[in-house]
């Protein structure tokens, strides 16, 4: 498995998978997924990426994502299954995680399943 990539790389994969993101949040907050909500990827301006839960037409949670401070998206196996999307900034010369993501799959499985050839690749 992949451990580490681009946020630029990550994120419009991450846009291609709502339906796969399980929770998602950062140090003081955290949204979970329901069959009421789905997931929207928009940009507030050229350097803010925005994550909506929404129910309907009305937000229910918003993040707020400077993409300039993201280092990298670390990617690790998580619980029953789950894989976390750690997305690492440098804060104070140290790194932190400063949101993640919480998906049904990794990338490589998310490969597999949309193209079964590619299995022999990974």
């Amino acid at each position: 498995m992949k451990n580490s990539l681009l946020f630029s790389e990550f994120w419009p994969w991450l846009a291609e998978h709502t339906n796969c993101i399980v929770r998602a949040g950062s140090s003081d907050s955290v949204v979970y997924d329901d069959d009421d909500y789905h997931w929207r990827f928009t940009a507030e301006d050229a350097r803010t990426k925005l994550v909506q839960v929404m129910r309907g037409k009305r937000p229910v949670a918003e993040l707020f994502i400077e993409s300039e401070h993201i280092a990298a998206v670390r990617i690790s196996p998580g619980e029953r299954g789950e894989y976390n999307f750690d997305l690492i900034a440098e804060v104070q010369g140290r790194e932190q995680v400063v949101y993640y993501f919480v998906l049904t799959h990794s990338l490589e499985d998310a490969d597999t399943k949309q193209n079964p050839s590619s299995a022999a690749l990974h």
